[in-house]
């Protein structure tokens, strides 16, 4: 066997393990944790057990995330539930703390951990993946405290590795862009607010319609910063006019194009994480 297969055959036996008792899956509708959904799915229905997979409904995330998560859990079989936070008030995030992350997972899977109790089960499970252990996620640290199970990077699955394998379960998210929480857009120190929050989602969805796969908008101040895949700049700048009015019609002074192109975490390069 190969990597992968070994990768796919100890992912598999983990996931048939925790499915000797109910399971819940801090479900987003991505591509990470759609593919735990489907195998955990799959592993409960054998043993008679249930899977609930838990959508948190945040104003930080994308409207649109809520009707897709619903989607996915509804081709995988499993029984969805939506629980509300509100990050800002709840979190302590309003003036985005570089640990923004930390915080705001320690308070989501806390909220999870109740209602898995509600639920008779121990058994808590999400969706980071090998790559994520080796960039700047404070948010790892609060799924350790709170002992969260995360199969896909015990199992070493990187990104590829994941949609590859959600291609051949036919996983309809399978090759979706991520969607990082909409704090990502604003600098550490920044006050955050859900209105600017719902204009860079709105930018973003409005690009996205000339054809970006990755697209996000970086704001700083009345300053928009895009980044694209690099191959995706000459369709940037051949749409610039339109571009330039429908973004300053959401309150942006300057529109500005990063020449690095794409890159997740880009507001994270000052940042060394302690250890």
């Amino acid at each position: 066997m190969n990597n992968y297969e070994e990768k796919r055959k100890q992912l598999l036996e983990r996931i048939e393990c925790l499915a000797k008792e109910n399971i819940v899956l801090a479900f987003s509708g991505g591509v990470d944790s759609s593919l735990l959904l489907k195998i955990c799915c799959d592993a409960s229905k054998k043993r008679g057990k249930k899977v609930y997979a838990i959508t948190v409904h945040t104003e930080l995330h994308p409207m649109k995330d809520i009707e897709i998560a619903t989607a996915v859990a509804k081709e995988a079989g499993a029984e969805h539930r939506i629980v509300r936070i509100d990050e800002l008030q709840e979190a302590g995030i309003k003036y985005n703390p570089v640990d923004r992350c930390y915080l705001c997972k320690k308070l989501l899977f806390s909220r999870l951990k109740q209602k898995a109790k509600e639920l008779g089960t121990q058994t808590i499970v999400e969706g980071t993946n090998e790559d994520d252990l080796h960039v700047y996620r404070p948010g790892i640290r609060a799924l350790k405290e709170l002992e969260i199970l995360s199969p896909l990077a015990e199992c070493g699955f990187t990104k590829k590795e994941v949609r590859k394998l959600a291609e051949e379960y036919g996983i309809s998210v399978a090759n979706r862009p991520s969607t990082p929480c909409m704090a990502t857009r604003f600098p550490y120190g920044a006050e955050l607010d859900y209105g600017g929050m719902r204009c860079v989602e709105e930018g973003e969805e409005w690009l996205k319609t000339l054809g970006f796969y990755n697209v996000r908008i970086r704001v700083h101040g009345n300053i928009a910063r895009i980044e694209v895949d690099e191959k995706d700049m000459a369709i940037l700048l051949k749409n610039r006019i339109k571009i330039t009015e429908k973004l300053k019609t959401l309150g942006y002074s300057y529109i500005t194009i990063d020449l690095e192109g794409f890159r997740s975490g880009s507001m994270d390069i000052d940042i060394v994480e302690k250890n």
